[in-house]
């Protein structure tokens, strides 16, 4: 249980409590509200050798790869949906075997998270049965159900070293407020032993409690407040899914890991020293554009 009563710093310190081969739980999902910001600044702090787990996920997952710093993937689904299709970075690196993939889906991840929440050393699932999936998890046991004579699956409880959240709100205390859809941000904050969460903006505690508090304080390590923290990805309905930038960045992996290194990670993680210089590279008025998508969401998704 986390209980200072202010526990902002800056993005920097917060990536401190990351270590090199930690098991990271990242927030978010698909192209919506994922941490882009402290993804960039874990690269730049050299962390590596990354077990990350979460359900479905795209350009987070696939940026991580293409830096190198991943070891073993536990997601459900990496890809960019039907806008740009494959992720190419994760498949590049699973194929050439740089990246250990252990596949799951995302009601046995919920599962694995509700047991170590609930202080539990397993739980029983159905849903993997006729896939796959047993040969990919060798720590997956079963057993014959003792009142229904079912076979059912056991998956062990999934603490995460650290759950990394992106937030709309949060008060300095560490309450946080998520709007729309959490994914699965409520069950990695539970499950977790530390929660890091970047944020839109800080806010009193008493409009915080207007809004509703999400997450509450006892479950954040520390917090960071960045506008745009989830960039190119949306955070609804502050700002929406910069497609343009997407559309570069795939096209980059798609040229090769070289290129990938070269026309994006050093222009966009490498050579921005700050989550500033990185919102001055993609530009004012494109930022702009983005807050704006509801007035002019024709020209957001060009």
């Amino acid at each position: 249980m986390y209980t200072a009563t202010d526990k902002r710093c800056t993005l920097s310190e917060l990536i401190s409590h990351l270590k090199t081969g930690d098991c990271l739980a990242i927030g978010g999902g698909l192209s919506c509200r994922e941490p882009m910001a402290a993804l960039r600044e874990l690269i730049r702090a050299g962390i590596s050798d990354l077990t990350v787990i979460g359900s479905a996920h795209g350009i987070d997952v696939d940026m991580l790869c293409g830096a190198g710093v991943v070891a073993i993937s536990g997601e459900s689904y990496v890809g960019f949906e039907h806008d740009f299709g494959m992720a190419i970075n994760f498949r590049r690196a699973c194929e050439s075997g740089q990246v250990q993939a252990r596949d799951n889906c995302c009601y046995t991840l919920v599962q694995q998270l509700r047991a170590a929440i609930m202080g539990l050393p397993f739980m029983p699932i159905r849903s993997v049965q006729g896939t796959s999936f047993m040969a990919l998890h060798s720590e997956y046991k079963t057993m014959i159900c003792p009142f229904t004579g079912d076979e059912l699956v056991l998956v062990p409880a999934l603490s995460p070293d650290v759950a990394l959240l992106h937030a709309h709100y949060a008060d300095n205390h560490g309450n946080l407020y998520i709007e729309g859809a959490p994914v699965a941000d409520m069950l990695f904050a539970k499950a977790a032993k530390k929660t890091l969460v970047t944020v839109e903006k800080i806010i009193s505690h008493a409009e915080l409690v207007q809004k509703g508090i999400t997450i509450p304080y006892f479950y954040v390590t520390a917090l960071c407040e960045l506008p745009f923290g989830a960039h190119p990805t949306s955070c609804y309905p502050l700002y929406a899914y910069d497609r343009k930038h997407t559309q570069h960045y795939h096209h980059c992996a798609k040229q090769g890991a070289a290129s990938f290194q070269a026309d994006y990670l050093q222009p966009f993680v490498y050579d921005c020293a700050s989550h500033d210089d990185y919102l001055a590279r993609v530009g004012a008025s494109r930022l702009s554009e983005l807050q704006n998508w509801q007035h002019d969401w024709l020209r957001c998704y060009e």
